[in-house]
């Protein structure tokens, strides 16, 4: 009786853990069809349950991410302009946010961990007033279609790796095959095969 028991508590789990696949490959492609509204995405790539695409743009040509991609963090374009590229093979952590009001492109094999931050521009206004005003607009409105953020394009490079936490700031290139390393703040352009660490970022070897 034991066995007997045992035997169909074994096809009831194997039925519920099939189901629950099933189940989550479904949501998946909701999910991805949905997307697929906003952004270009191309075949084999995966937008995860928790993550997010904001074009305020309403151009799905302003997003594009490649092939074979895995993305769990949030994209966003701003009201007034912004492109997001993102080449082939590429990841993209969770709670990571990449916000474009210029230009951020991100090439190919490109690892990006969890809670990685890369912004090309101030985010908001400088001027107090003007974010102010620029705070009640995105509240009530959403945010404007004319603006000024002192945006500068961001370049990384392919085979590029990007430890959890760090930071890539406006107007940065990272050649190819850099790693930068957890908490890092990135404020200027990283040369191609170094490993950088630190805030202030320093190079401490290259790869090859």
């Amino acid at each position: 009786m034991k066995k007997i028991k045992i035997y169909i508590f074994n096809i009831f789990y194997a039925f519920f853990e099939e189901s629950m696949r099933l189940y989550d490959s479904k949501n998946q492609k909701k999910l991805e069809n949905f997307y697929r509204e906003n952004a270009t995405i191309g075949i084999g790539t995966r937008i995860f349950e928790e993550a997010s695409i904001n074009n305020n743009l309403d151009d799905k040509s302003k997003i594009k991410i490649g092939n074979n991609c895995d993305i769990r963090g949030n994209l966003l374009t701003f009201g007034h302009g912004g492109e997001i590229i993102i080449g082939d093979y590429s990841f993209i952590g969770e709670r990571s946010k990449i916000w474009s009001a210029k230009k951020i492109t991100i090439g190919d094999r490109v690892l990006i961990s969890h809670n990685v931050n890369i912004h090309d521009n101030n985010s908001h206004p400088l001027d107090s007033k003007l974010r102010h005003e620029d705070f009640k607009h995105i509240k009530s409105i959403g945010m404007q279609k004319n603006n000024n953020l002192n945006e500068l394009e961001i370049i990384i490079e392919d085979d590029v790796w990007i430890g959890f936490n760090a930071t890539i700031l406006k107007g940065v290139r990272v050649g190819k095959g850099a790693i930068i390393g957890s908490n890092t703040i990135v404020t200027k352009n990283i040369p191609e095969y170094a490993v950088c660490v630190g805030n202030p970022m320093k190079i401490i070897k290259y790869t090859r």
